[in-house]
């Protein structure tokens, strides 16, 4: 079953001096996925402030910079592995070093087959 772990960070409590060594677990957590043959993509996102938010009301198209909802925490990057079950897919969102600041949703994606 695929799962996207959705990683959602404080950017607010980032510790530049902390950077370094975080990149390194990250590099280490992905390199154990991929081994494992559990990863099928990942990639971290740019900042939100790079974000544009669309909207269709009444058949009329807004856009908007920024993400829609004000929040503390902001997607930061995303896994979809590919595993036995939910269990294990939390089991790896538990790894992800952001979790010490932030948060992980995992959620199942359809089969749209």
């Amino acid at each position: 079953m695929k799962y996207m772990l959705l990683i959602y960070t404080d950017p607010s409590a980032f510790d530049p001096a902390q950077g370094e060594k975080i990149h390194g677990e990250y590099m280490a957590f992905t390199q154990e996925i991929m081994d494992s043959g559990e990863l099928v993509a990942g990639d971290p996102l740019e900042g939100s402030e790079t974000a544009t938010s669309v909207r269709v009301r009444d058949g009329k198209r807004t856009t908007t910079d920024g993400p829609f909802a004000e929040t503390k925490e902001v997607l930061g990057g995303y896994y979809i592995v590919d595993v036995k079950d939910l269990d294990r897919a939390v089991e790896l969102a538990a790894q992800i070093p952001d979790l010490r600041t932030g948060s992980v949703e995992v959620r199942p994606i359809q089969d749209m087959g």
